[in-house]
């Protein structure tokens, strides 16, 4: 395309953008074509087009709205920019899950199962009731059982409760409720016990009411049990106040071990009660048909010939051939949405704009690519293009080469990440960033071979007939003291493969499975890397005072902004404003906390240092600082040598937060290391030290198992096993194990045929 008249349509004219790290940029981006945001990670991609561009179109288009309304939509700060001109109105699809919600499906929220729900309740036989009948989520529709949630949870009163000791010694073995909790005072206090007594003693009286006494008043209560207090026995409590609620998440590692988690017995996973399970249509019930791949239930509606729901199934087969036209056909509408990956419900969200009648937006997308082999990549390109043509402009922050070859426009972003990026490295199309000198541009040159010298493998484990999920029936030996690469579409069996892997070994393991690191304002990489504590200990020790005066979530908060850094003022019709706080000036710390010193320097401007300066501090020699040096030396050895100590973790974009847990974990020896997808959000150099990372890791007599889709980390494995040929019911099958290079002459692998071409 000729440079000259990329935006002969028009474009959207950014003017002095200065969020985070940008440089006061100002940019031309191509109206009506696709364009494409790349740069190292931390560059500044997503401060420009999420925290700028996006950030005004959605602050602006709320303004549009009656200030009542405005009270109830999400709100976004002013972003640092003089102007932003002609600015479509912004339709945002990040990389992030759709919900944790357990009554959340597939079909429940692409509005699918509402359609199903009404085909059933018009043609299925017997005739048992409208469309809410057929709700799992309501009462007249649900399971009795496990109201509606299509699983139970059984708790191990063994593993649970330790008879041999007392209610003081500790005998509930859950976290949160051992001695001293205010959960354990509950029990101690609530004079049913004889505190000090072993539990193998109670009467059966006293076991069901520690264990399984519904919640209720207590006649005579302890003089220490909270007078409006209820009782409840431990059972009920985990489950009510634990298992079903957010906090949960805090807690799953506990949970795992006293927790069965399995299908429901009375409705067998299907959610809903025997009355609506028993209306059929063609001999299928609701049950039944959600359970089915989207293709096959696309199928299903084709026999039907009820006059009566001639349109009611044309739409529900727009919806249904929407996710099939972006990959997603393996999927069925009874999948959990808490279940399926960033990359799945990215696609999802896609498919839901691919039939819309709206024009002239623009879509901004985080990394469509994250999570998908290159054949579901050619899908998205297909969507995405649907879109354009639609007459709708494409942003995309991206790193995969092949998002880069079909877009209408490139910007890079850099020269490096952090303080020293936010600058425009490059403008153009694809062609001439491939010819150019910039950053990406070089890499986008490098050539894909296979690793010269591949290790020989001593220690492996065989697994035999693996049958869950959509396995079907496997036999593998996996090398675990090698660099092992497991690759395949999404949705092939990957995953499900690794837990069955993970089940069966016997040397130590550490899952780095991609999960998100909880993040606030408090956070920061200082904090999740234990680096804050030895910190404030130096200079406790080194000043001869308090410990507790050194921390901005204690005893050093500044005043006015109780440690955040920033005051927040609720505005009540208004977005909240955010403002540095101008007591402390940003530092968290009060003024008695900055008066002392540690070489030179108050705790705030140790914190405000780069992980590179920090460890350039640190590196005096002293033994007591040993600790501190292998940390930092930690986050440095995965790239992130520029990010400040203090630096809120919310605004570190996906791949700092995920080297960053690397990083926690990378000096530890003699285990195997379980990655997924350790290259997301990562740029080709990134990539490059990622490997290098990866090599050093096996060196140092630990094993790797990866879970990837990038062609460069496929052809530096040591081994490789593609799981396929397709996805979900189309998947599940051994298609090849061995050393890389021989893939490519696997006829029935779309991994070697992918590899092939980009090698060609």
């Amino acid at each position: 395309m000729n440079r000259n008249n990329i935006f002969a349509d028009g474009f959207i004219d950014v003017k002095g953008a200065r969020e985070n790290n940008l440089k006061n940029l100002s940019l031309k981006i191509p109206k009506y074509k696709t364009t494409v945001f790349v740069g190292l990670s931390g560059a500044g991609k997503s401060s420009l087009v999420f925290d700028t561009i996006a950030a005004l179109s959605r602050r602006e288009l709320n303004e549009t709205f009656a200030s009542f309304t405005q009270q109830y939509l999400p709100k976004y700060g002013q972003p640092h920019v003089d102007e932003i001109d002609h600015l479509p109105v912004a339709i945002v699809i990040e990389q992030k899950k759709i919900g944790e919600n357990a009554r959340s499906t597939v079909g429940t929220y692409t509005g699918a199962y509402s359609l199903l729900r009404l085909l059933f309740s018009r043609i299925g036989r017997p005739f048992i009731g409208y469309s809410d009948t057929f709700s799992f989520n309501m009462p007249k529709g649900m399971c009795p059982n496990c109201q509606g949630l299509g699983y139970v949870d059984d708790i191990d009163e063994d593993l649970l409760i330790d008879k041999n000791e007392s209610l003081n010694q500790g005998a509930i073995k859950f976290v949160s409720f051992g001695p001293d909790t205010w959960r354990w005072r509950r029990y101690v206090n609530s004079g049913l016990f004889d505190n000090d007594k072993p539990v193998k003693n109670f009467t059966d009286r006293e076991w069901q009411l520690l264990m399984y006494a519904p919640q209720q008043q207590l006649k005579h209560p302890g003089p220490k049990f909270p007078k409006s207090a209820l009782y409840e026995g431990v059972v009920p409590r985990i489950r009510r106040s634990i298992l079903h609620k957010k906090e949960a998440k805090h807690h799953q590692a506990a949970i795992s071990k006293i927790v069965t988690h399995h299908a429901c017995p009375i409705c067998h996973g299907t959610r809903l009660n025997s009355t609506v399970l028993g209306n059929r249509i063609n001999g299928k019930n609701i049950a039944e048909v959600c359970s089915m791949s989207l293709k096959d239930l696309s199928e299903f509606l084709d026999t039907i010939n009820a006059t009566l729901t001639t349109d009611l199934i044309r739409e529900l087969q727009v919806k249904l051939h929407s996710m099939i036209d972006i990959g997603l056909g393996y999927l069925s509408l009874a999948r959990g949405t808490n279940s399926l990956s960033g990359g799945e419900a990215q696609r999802i969200k896609i498919s839901k704009y691919l039939n819309s009648s709206l024009s002239d937006m623009v879509y901004i997308l985080d990394e469509p690519s994250v999570g998908l082999h290159p054949h579901d990549i050619d899908l998205v390109k297909k969507g995405l293009t649907r879109l354009r043509n639609k007459g709708n402009t494409i942003l995309l922050v991206e790193h995969n080469p092949l998002m880069m070859s079909f877009a209408d426009y490139v910007v890079e972003l850099g020269p490096v990440a952090g303080a020293s990026g936010g600058q425009l490295t490059f403008q153009g199309t694809y062609e001439e960033l491939l010819n150019s000198s910039s950053l990406t541009g070089k890499w986008l040159r490098e050539k894909i071979a296979f690793k010269t010298k591949v290790r020989k493998s001593s220690n492996s484990v065989q697994l035999t007939n693996l049958n869950s999920n959509n396995l079907k029936n496997i036999n593998i030996r996996i090398p675990i003291d090698v660099v092992t690469v497991l690759t395949g579409v999404a949705g092939s069996g990957k995953s499900s493969l690794v837990k069955e892997l993970k089940n069966s070994l016997d040397v130590p393991y550490i899952d780095l499975a991609q999960k998100d690191i909880s993040t606030n304002l408090r956070s920061t990489p200082a904090t999740y890397l234990d680096i804050l504590d030895p910190i404030r200990k130096l200079f406790a020790q080194s000043n001869q005072t308090s410990l507790g005066l050194f921390s901005y979530n204690g005893q050093g908060a500044c005043p006015i902004c109780k440690g955040k850094g920033v005051t927040i003022t609720n505005m009540a019709f208004m977005d909240p404003v955010v403002e540095v706080c101008e007591a402390c000036h940003g530092k968290r710390y009060s003024k008695k906390a900055l008066q002392y010193h540690y070489q030179g320097k108050d705790i705030a401007e140790i914190l405000d240092f780069s992980v590179d300066q920090a460890l350039n501090f640190f590196s005096s020699g002293e033994e007591k600082n040993q600790m501190l040096k292998e940390k930092l030396s930690s986050l440095k050895r995965v790239g992130l040598g520029y990010i400040h100590l203090n630096q809120t973790l919310t605004t570190l974009s996906g791949g700092e937060l995920q080297r960053i847990k690397l990083a926690s974990r990378i000096n530890e020896k003699g285990t195997v290391f379980l990655l997924d997808e350790p290259t997301s959000g990562l740029h080709m150099q990134d990539i490059a030290e990622q490997i290098k990372l990866i090599n050093q890791l096996v060196d140092a007599h630990n094993g790797v198992i990866v879970i990837e889709h990038n062609q460069t980390v496929i052809s530096q494995a040591d081994w490789l096993i593609d799981i396929g040929p397709g996805a979900g019911v189309f998947g599940g099958q051994v298609i090849y194990s061995g050393v890389p290079a021989g893939i490519i002459d696997c006829s029935n692998s779309l991994t070697g045929k992918a590899l092939l071409k980009a090698m060609d």
